[in-house]
């Protein structure tokens, strides 16, 4: 077939592919893999040893056996100074607000100092948060500083196509995968055709040198910077009609909890901003508090419900029988209202906690008839990471590599269960916008040209 008779589509994309213009693209992706993934992974050993040293060694060096019950209060009041510090004198006031989904814009020149000084402090001093949104700002900023320090004329198309290129290197390097990222991109964006290809290629391309750049200079390193992994999980057995019923019933139950919960950070991140400076501080207050209260009604350790909650759930999939059915419902409440009041009022991502929340309560659930431990895992990462991002595809990919060796067993589940969260996710949402109440994020806190808002 002659190029005149292929279908539009293959012909714009074999012009894509053949424009010399795109090449110079792909090579760009590669070469800004490797420093855009060398960033973001300093940031992460950073975040990750400020956080290991506030939280484990400096108790310790002070006499304590585990974190004290009070720990939180004083790291949080400091963590909501610097973040309303951020918020009201630098450029970009701290990167993206959390509860307005979970691709921002990246981060401008003047902005970048700001996105690593509250994202670092959020997330080392308790902030329940994860790193995916600083990383994709500091991935993207950098990608777009780099391409116009080449060039002078501006092009908004490429910018997007650089831009998602950076994120989807620096991205990676926390989700432990390269695939993860590019999905990700991909399903924010909504392209399709030739368009999604050629956005596909310079994204894929630079994860991958990047994913591979980061493992190299890990091992050589002895760096950790904690990426999101379960080195563990409970053996998986046969799916049955009640894993099917549970996780349907749950899915929806997660899905109305998630969407309560971004609602409120966005009426906290809205009561925030007029007053940055006392507010921040007082939310932050209120975090640290509700760690407290999780600490002293468990006698455990506030570190459990502070952060992202990696560690937690790591954890959680190795050894569920550690965790009493009490211990889980105070970790559902506590970490839960502190994880809304974070999405408003600091900085940082809203998935990993949403993963430890999702995952807690399917584990609470695991004794019911039919269901099982693993299905309620499988079940808790695909729903609530569904849920949070409105990224289906993304969220079932990410609890499939998860589960590892026992997750094709569970991919049927973890399908339904995907697709039921972002139905009633979306179905709420709908109701929201019917009655009046403004749907979309402040100017502020649009996401980037070509992304659009997901969460």
């Amino acid at each position: 077939m002659s190029q005149a008779e292929e279908p539009g589509g293959e012909r714009a994309l074999h012009q894509v592919l053949r424009d010399p213009g795109y090449g110079k693209l792909l090579l760009l992706a590669a070469l800004l893999g490797v420093p855009v993934s060398l960033v973001a992974f300093g940031f992460l050993a950073l975040e990750h040893a400020v956080q290991h040293w506030l939280w484990t060694e400096l108790p310790r060096h002070w006499g304590w056996s585990r974190t004290p019950w009070w720990w939180p209060l004083p790291l949080l009041a400091v963590a909501g100074s610097v973040v309303a510090g951020v918020v009201a004198r630098l450029p970009g006031r701290g990167g993206h607000v959390p509860a307005h989904g979970t691709v921002g814009e990246p981060a401008s020149a003047a902005a970048l100092p700001g996105v690593v000084l509250a994202g670092l402090v959020s997330l080392s001093f308790g902030a329940v948060l994860g790193p995916e949104a600083p990383l994709l700002a500091i991935g993207g900023g950098l990608a777009l500083l780099a391409a116009r320090a080449r060039r002078r004329d501006g092009a908004p198309g490429l910018d997007a196509v650089v831009s998602a290129t950076g994120g989807a290197a620096a991205i990676s390097t926390v989700f432990g995968n390269p695939l993860i990222a590019v999905v990700l991109i991909l399903e924010a964006a909504g392209l399709g055709g030739p368009r999604l290809i050629a956005l596909v290629l310079p994204c894929l391309l630079a994860s991958g040198i990047g994913a591979l750049v980061v493992t190299g200079f890990r091992d050589w390193s002895g760096l950790d910077t904690g990426t999101l992994a379960l080195p563990s999980v409970p053996p998986a057995g046969t799916l049955g009609t009640g894993d099917f019923l549970w996780g349907v019933l749950l899915a929806a139950a997660i899905a109305c909890g998630v969407v309560a919960a971004t609602r409120g950070g966005r009426g906290t991140a809205a009561w925030t901003l007029r007053r940055p400076a006392p507010r921040t501080v007082l939310c932050a207050l209120a975090v640290g508090v509700l760690l407290a209260a999780y600490a002293l009604c468990t006698g455990r350790s506030p570190e459990e419900a502070a952060l992202s909650g990696q560690a937690a759930l790591a954890d959680l999939a190795a050894r569920p029988g550690a965790w009493p059915v009490p211990v889980l419902a105070w970790l559902l409440l506590f970490k839960g209202l502190a994880w809304t009041v974070s999405l408003g009022a600091l900085r940082g991502g809203a998935v990993f906690p949403a993963l430890t929340l999702g995952s807690a309560l399917t584990t609470i659930c695991a004794d019911l008839p039919g269901f099982g431990v693993t299905s309620g895992l499988a079940v808790g990462l695909a729903v609530a990471g569904a849920a949070v991002t409105r990224l289906p595809v993304t969220a079932a990919i990410l609890a499939t590599l998860l589960l590892g060796p026992d997750a094709p067993g569970q991919m049927p589940l973890v399908i339904v269960a995907s697709v039921v969260a972002f139905v009633v996710g979306e179905l709420l949402r709908s109701r929201r916008r019917s009655r009046g109440t403004p749907a979309e994020p402040p100017a502020d806190a649009a996401p980037a040209r070509g992304s659009p808002p997901v969460g």
